[in-house]
């Protein structure tokens, strides 16, 4: 793990936007083309913002969300809005979208997305957030099925239904986000840097985030 810190969140969001857009490049160079999971939350915005400009070959980029909340994409807590309102617009525009949930039950496509998903695995850049609680995508501390998620073998996708939460949610799992080869995770206070510190000593079954921390590259501020 790498942390670098800074001195506000405006600076975070402008240079890690510059440097996920540097590993996307670095990954076109190398592939026709390549995958690009990313959270939702109130975190990633600012990077958005900055990213979607950025001069790439967006067309040849796939972006999915690292999770998805079961829910219409028209509903405020909707993945899929946040990343198609403040990611794939601008020169980002062109990106290809792969959606974790289209309407259902969290069971009802899940096969059919995973068969989407294995193309473009490994993922070529991941970006992740954290909560309070260490949980990182939605696989979440305590919660039923974390231990099957976390395993070596795996599926791709997970279904969650933490009890702190509202709804069902449809989460990559544990060796497909900690397999990406350019993992880079932001987190923001000093609530987040302290359950950051804890993680790196915890199992992931208490502090799954640490499960994704080897060759992660994390970026703080206040």
């Amino acid at each position: 793990m790498r942390l670098v810190e800074y001195a506000d969140r405006d600076m975070l969001a402008i240079d890690v936007a510059n440097v996920l857009a540097g590993a996307l490049e670095t990954a076109l160079l190398h592939h026709e083309t390549v995958s690009f999971a990313v959270p939702g939350g109130t975190t990633p915005g600012p990077i958005f913002d900055a990213l979607c400009a950025a001069n790439l070959e967006w067309d040849r980029v796939h972006v999915l969300p690292t999770d998805e909340r079961c829910v219409d994409e028209g509903d405020e807590r909707s993945n899929a809005r946040l990343i198609k309102e403040r990611l794939l617009t601008n020169r980002a525009s062109s990106a290809v979208f792969l959606p974790l949930f289209g309407g259902g039950t969290a069971e009802q496509n899940l096969a059919e997305t995973e068969a989407m998903l294995v193309p473009h695995l490994p993922l070529s850049v991941l970006l992740l957030g954290m909560g309070n609680d260490m949980h990182t995508a939605s696989l979440f501390p305590g919660m039923e099925g974390l231990d099957a998620a976390l395993t070596s073998d795996a599926p791709v996708l997970t279904v969650a239904r933490p009890e702190t939460q509202p709804e069902a949610r449809v989460s990559l799992t544990g060796p497909v986000l900690d397999g990406a080869l350019s993992k880079h995770l932001v987190i923001f206070g000093p609530e987040k840097r302290d359950a950051l510190d804890r993680a790196m000593t915890m199992p992931p079954e208490e502090a799954p985030i640490s499960a994704v921390l080897n060759n992660t590259n994390v970026y703080w501020a206040e």
